[in-house]
């Protein structure tokens, strides 16, 4: 796996995002790690993409009604199965950390990468996942040396009073481990 001179992973699933603006000037030093599911705990289907290009249905789900509107993104998602797509290039800012902060630097957009796995904060992660984001963050730690162990982080990290994902049930030691 690598990653391309139009800041994209080869072999990733391409959906672009609208999200997204330009980086200002920031070196990629961060990468975060957060989860999603739509609706909540539902695996396997297509919203997350619909929800990331703007194109979610409110009257598909309850749900929708109240998150349809947002404008967010990430660069990467990994379903339960492994498979990567990826919706914004490297080189511009997803908007998917939000209002945040890492060792006093705010907007962590600005520096970062996202990275969002299918799943929810209390349930077990896949094999596949792991395999697939071990393989994505060693591309990505070679193509932006600044992303080194101690800059991978969940998104609680840095929107603690907000967030909870990737959630406790996410094995950073597992992960961690496998990228020396």
């Amino acid at each position: 796996m690598k990653v391309n001179k139009e800041h994209r992973l080869e072999g990733a699933r391409i959906c672009d995002s609208p999200n997204f603006s330009d980086r200002l000037n920031e070196e990629i030093s961060l990468l975060v790690i957060h989860n999603i599911s739509l609706p909540p705990g539902q695996f396997g289907n297509n919203f997350v993409d619909q929800f990331f290009t703007n194109k979610l249905d409110p009257n598909e789900d309850p749900y929708f009604e109240e998150i349809y509107e947002m404008k967010v993104s990430s660069h990467l998602f990994i379903d339960r199965e492994g498979f990567l797509a990826q919706f914004v290039p490297f080189d511009k800012a997803a908007w998917h950390a939000g209002v945040s902060e890492f060792k006093g630097r705010d907007n962590c957009n600005e520096f970062s990468i996202g990275i969002e796995l299918e799943g929810t904060d209390d349930l077990e992660y896949s094999s596949n996942q792991y395999k697939t984001l071990i393989e994505v963050t060693k591309a990505l730690m070679e193509a932006y040396p600044n992303i080194s162990a101690d800059s991978i982080v969940g998104h609680k990290d840095i929107a603690p009073v907000r967030k909870t994902d990737p959630g406790e049930t996410f094995d950073w030691y597992l992960y961690k481990s496998s990228l020396s």
